[in-house]
């Protein structure tokens, strides 16, 4: 199954009518209808609302709030509301409540406060879902389901100290394995009941925090449980919906770069991918559009929906910037240029109260339809109207993949050297970012995806090498390909032993490097790198070709003169490795010099302030995504000839094009 089918982008967002009462539903709808608002998320935290007390249920208010969005000819995503618990639960079934990593059980409050693995909580969560599916399935205005809402957060229970021992019998099947696993001979580990397995927390493994482990097998091991302990509760949920509803789309909404949660081990189980993008607004546009892309990729590059964006300002930070005029149309289309099929806003009206009355809304507190943010609402929902269905569907033809794995993630920053300094995200966007100011599409996907239609492939910090990646990597360089891997690659197995070889382990064939020492300083060090006239930070990795040619080298210390960037010819192909943490400009000159080599290159590659992203729909029209990211006018020339669909403009191929500041361009290419 896939996402809902529509005639055009659905365009609206989360609104929670039962917190007000009628006469602001009359002004709600008036209002949505002025912004061509079509599709509302509810029901999302209507739990107490619903479910009252343990044997009470009572569906008023989402009778009134579906059937009056049916009778304005909107459509509804309907949440099952288990992402925050009812009071009664939680002092009826004090076991619901998480035990947190210091060992403390919490009292009711907040919301993601429910152990994953409390009996109580699941069978009241699954009935709620049972009745909503029964009672809604046939609704006129159901788009689709939305389970739960933003899942997350680790439980050190009683309880989910059994589920563990329960999941590690399953996934080791024996104490013999799983002591190899966990290489549990170091310091008197070894087990000999899984009774004697106690969660990874402060009270356990654990000092300084959740990063700081001696047993990375053990902590890693957690990791995978809770996401699979999370994923278990969602399909719960989804199995006595289908029991209802056989037909119906479902999702729960992600977080896109969202460290705790595996989303490859979910991506399965969901109809379709969604979800909720709230960048820093100082970041680089590179950083949300490698969310978009890491979404897409969760189902094999199908679109996805935007669930959730401010339409001014987060709430939830210790500084809250305001989206300026033309940034929030800007972010749209980004999205929809990365393979969004949705446009959904948190929130449709302010809450008068709690924690989020002062995140962004479409509508204030005053209600009105002239503030600057509600016209920007309105005003993007007609282009979006007249937009249509061009881009719904449509896939994008990358050529370049990066390999983004939640494994490496974790096992890079609980590890007890190098350098705790590293930090995954950065050093994989900064691989994504270059690639994209290139010009070149990217596919973000996980170790296993298939890697055949690939020309390059970025495996930046992929600290372990699991299954036949290694092998599938130098068939990508057999058959003409590139393959770029950095610095902390193929260090451990899945289970984060080291290799019994040389540095980078099985990706040293590949590679043509051997790697026996490795340097880290602080931050304010820098090592020059004189071939690239740029710097480099943190850790050095002292390279010996093996096969290898170097192309930049260290410019000090006793290592001068040594590869610090290094290319191998394999097959048809080759493979670079670079050794260090490269300042941004210099991994722009790697990463250009390789795409340039597979003719990759954008046609705006020399505008830093554009970003280009090419979608095709299912009718085979290709369509070039351009976005000015800049408070300026960018002067273009156009590189082929095409229609512009948000104005109907013709531009002939040489022609002069130009974007407006934050301006946008959806070209249907005609040569």
């Amino acid at each position: 199954m896939t996402a809902p089918r529509t005639p055009r982008i659905p365009y609206g967002g989360d609104y929670n009518p039962e917190q007000w009462p009628q006469p602001v539903w009359d002004d709600d709808h008036r209002l949505f209808t002025q912004a061509r608002i079509d599709t509302l998320t509810v029901g999302v935290f209507t739990w107490s609302l619903t479910q009252p007390a343990p044997d009470t249920y009572d569906f008023t208010a989402l009778d009134r709030i579906l059937d009056r969005a049916a009778a304005e000819n909107r459509q509804v995503c309907l949440a099952t509301g288990t992402a925050a618990l009812p009071p009664w639960l939680a002092r009826r079934h004090p076991e619901v409540n998480r035990t947190d990593f210091e060992g403390r059980r919490h009292r009711y409050g907040q919301r993601h406060n429910f152990c994953p693995s409390s009996p109580a909580y699941r069978d009241h969560a699954t009935a709620m879902a049972a009745r909503l599916a029964e009672r809604y399935a046939d609704h006129p205005a159901l788009l689709a389901w939305h389970i739960n809402n933003e899942y997350g957060g680790v439980c050190y229970c009683d309880l989910c100290a059994e589920a563990f021992r329960a999941w590690l019998q399953d996934k080791y099947g024996s104490l013999d394995t799983l002591n190899d696993a966990w290489w549990t001979t170091f310091w008197s580990h070894r087990y000999t009941d899984f009774g004697e397995i106690e969660p990874p927390s402060a009270l356990t493994e654990h000092w300084r925090g959740p990063d700081h482990t001696a047993f990375q097998g053990i902590t890693l091991d957690y990791f995978r449980f809770t996401t699979d302990a999370l994923l278990d509760c969602f399909l719960a949920e989804k199995e006595v919906i289908r029991a209802h509803d056989p037909d119906t789309p479902v999702t729960t909404n992600f977080m896109g770069m969202f460290r705790p949660l595996d989303y490859h081990r979910w991506a399965p189980h969901l109809d379709f991918a969604s979800w909720d993008s709230y960048p820093p607004l100082d970041a680089p546009p590179t950083w949300p559009a490698l969310a978009h892309d890491l979404m897409r990729g969760l189902k094999d590059g199908a679109p996805f929906w935007l669930m959730e964006q401010t339409p001014s300002t987060t709430a939830c930070r210790d500084v809250n910037p305001l989206r300026r005029p033309g940034e929030l149309r800007l972010a749209t289309f980004q999205a929809v240029a990365h393979g969004a099929d949705a446009a959904l806003y948190f929130q449709m009206r302010a809450s008068r109260g709690a924690c989020e009355k002062y995140h962004g809304a479409v509508i204030g507190h005053a209600g009105r339809d002239d503030t600057r943010v509600f016209r920007e609402v309105a005003d993007l929902g007609r282009e979006l109207e007249a937009l249509g269905d061009a881009t719904l569907g449509a896939r994008t033809p990358a050529r370049t993949a990066l390999i983004f794995d939640w494994d490496s993630w974790w096992a890079l920053e609980i590890s007890d050297g190098p350098s705790r300094l590293v930090k995954y995200q950065e050093v994989v966007h900064a691989y994504y970012r270059a690639a994209r100011e290139a010009g070149a599409d990217v596919d973000v996907v996980p170790q296993t995806a298939d890697l055949t239609s690939y020309d390059v492939v970025l495996v930046p910090v992929l600290h372990l090498v699991k299954g036949d990646l290694a092998e599938r990597l130098e068939g990508v360089a057999a058959r003409g390909g590139t393959v770029v891997a950095t610095f902390l690659s193929g260090r451990g197995d899945e289970h984060d032993r080291a290799f019994l070889t040389d540095v980078p382990g099985p990706l040293a064939p590949l590679t043509g490097v051997r790697v026996d020492e490795w340097d880290s300083r602080q931050p304010e060090f820098a090592q020059h790198i004189p071939e690239l006239e740029t710097e480099a930070r943190l850790v050095f990795e002292i390279v010996q070709p093996r096969g290898a040619e170097p192309i930049a080298t260290y410019g000090s210390d006793f290592y001068a003169g040594t590869p610090a960037v290094t290319r191998h010819a394999y097959g048809d192909g080759e493979a670079w490795y670079v050794a260090t943490a490269l300042a941004q400009p210099g991994v722009d000159q790697v990463v250009r010099r390789i795409l340039a080599r597979h003719e990759l290159i954008g046609p705006y590659a020399d505008h830093p302030t554009v970003e280009t992203a090419t979608r095709i729909a299912p009718d085979g029209t290709r369509l070039l995504f351009l976005l000015n990211h800049a408070p300026e006018p960018a002067r273009l020339t156009a590189h082929s000839t095409a229609i512009d669909l948000l104005t109907g403009k013709r531009t002939e191929e040489g022609e002069p094009l130009t974007l407006d500041p934050l301006g946008v361009a959806i070209l249907s290419l005609l040569s």
